[in-house]
């Protein structure tokens, strides 16, 4: 049985990251031969709990308080340490290098894991500032789907319209969150019709916010007809205190004060006659599932991670000088889509962050290497929670694993068990 991580977060102290790596107990990892069927039976399980996803947004939308709030709720950490708050030492987990814990700024674009709910979740933390935008969009080759995240008051911003226009030349899944609803923001329906107009996407709201002149209660799912009122909170450091109350219950008149539930009805007979949800345009990248919520606040967050995990897909097929390779192929690949040095402090390295495409992988297989067309063996995998590496035992098609790099891993590299395939090459846009 699958047992909730999130039960035991509650009332937990704050534990501070300091950057190590963490080692675990050696274990022999023996995958069955690729050709059986237990192979393939193990690669179809484990692809289909993989979901794999970078988000996107301006600078200062709140893109690393989010990712932050994702792994609060995933169990991954037991509180949450705003970007902002200075004076207590708490910075985001995922904002861990020297820079970032200087500037408040996501540089690194490091790649986080954590289990949530049955599935196996890899985040790619992807820069917001224009300085490092040409390593954005690198990120998002490895993504199946993209988060775009929107600030309530401000719309549409310029960053965030380039990297839309990534996500959308690889027809990838795009869902909106738009944050910050704890301020004033702008009308719902006005940002409804910003993304259309500005970049060109249709939007369906999943849930609808309740209060938007700085005055946030709660969000209205449309999918289940269930208000959701928000109470108490601690600034965001541990999960938010929740009523959900159907929208026909008699019980939501004392919940919530007759205004907000007269414009609330009148907003939902609105929606009623707008874009239907449909899943398969949502998966082409056609359609945006939008949500709304404030992550500082954590107002909004588990059933935005909730619905994202129900509707996106699992890991996606690529496009080889072979033809499209899918996930469940019965031989290893994967692609080098980031290099990244002084992950350390204490030691001077370099890692290869690689794509796991198809198949499984585990510690010490030997692959070939199309940077320098001969076999490597595989010896010291790592798998990352934020500045926390863990030696990777096995993985599978979807997941981001870090190799150690001696000098020989370039971007766009392909590793692969199987035929001597090379991927798509990593994009050089200009930022």
């Amino acid at each position: 049985m699958f047992h909730d991580p999130r039960a035991d977060l509650t009332g937990l102290p704050f534990e501070p990251f300091v950057p190590h790596m963490k080692t675990i107990e050696e274990e022999t990892v023996m995958l069955p031969p690729s050709h059986t069927a237990e192979y393939r039976a193990l690669v179809h399980e484990q692809v289909e709990k993989r979901r794999t996803f970078a988000i996107i947004s301006h600078p200062d939308a709140g893109k690393t308080t989010l990712t932050e709030k994702l792994l609060l709720y995933g169990g991954a950490i037991r509180s949450a340490g705003s970007v902002k708050a200075r004076k207590t030492d708490k910075h985001a987990t995922s904002d861990w290098m020297e820079i970032e814990k200087q500037r408040g700024i996501s540089v690194t674009s490091s790649a986080m894991q954590f289990e949530f709910d049955g599935y196996h979740i890899n985040i790619l933390d992807t820069p917001g500032h224009q300085d490092f935008s040409e390593d954005t969009y690198r990120v998002l080759v490895a993504a199946d789907a993209a988060v775009m995240l929107i600030d309530a008051a401000k719309g549409v911003e310029a960053q965030t319209i380039k990297l839309f226009k990534v996500c959308r030349m690889r027809s990838i899944p795009i869902f909106t969150f738009v944050n910050k609803m704890d301020r004033a923001a702008k009308d719902p329906f006005a940002l409804m019709q910003e993304l259309e107009d500005v970049l060109g996407i249709r939007s369906c709201p999943i849930n609808w916010p309740i209060g938007v002149d700085g005055d946030f209660q709660g969000v209205c799912h449309l999918d289940t007809r269930e208000v959701e009122l928000y109470t108490g909170g601690d600034h965001g450091k541990t999960m938010v205190e929740k009523s959900v109350i159907p929208l026909d219950d008699p019980a939501l008149e004392k919940a919530l004060a007759s205004g907000y539930r007269e414009r609330l009805r009148d907003e939902m007979d609105l929606l009623e006659a707008g874009e239907a949800f449909d899943l398969e345009a949502v998966r082409s990248g056609r359609l945006t599932p939008m949500f709304f919520g404030s992550a500082v606040t954590n107002f909004g967050v588990e059933p935005f991670l909730e619905r994202f995990l129900q509707y996106t897909p699992p890991p996606l097929p690529r496009q080889s000088d072979q033809g499209i390779i899918g996930p469940e192929e019965p031989f290893f690949s994967g692609f080098v889509f980031k290099i990244q040095a002084n992950m350390n402090p204490a030691h001077r390295d370099r890692l290869a962050f690689m794509r796991i495409v198809s198949g499984a992988f585990e510690k010490g297989m030997e692959v070939w290497h199309s940077g320098t067309d001969k076999p490597v063996a595989l010896k010291q995998p790592q798998q990352f929670m934020a500045d926390e590496r863990e030696a990777g035992e096995e993985a599978y098609a979807g997941d981001i694993i870090g190799l150690f790099d001696p000098g020989i891993y370039q971007l766009g590299d392909t590793l692969s068990t199987g035929p001597k395939l090379h991927y798509e090459n990593i994009p050089v846009f200009a930022p």
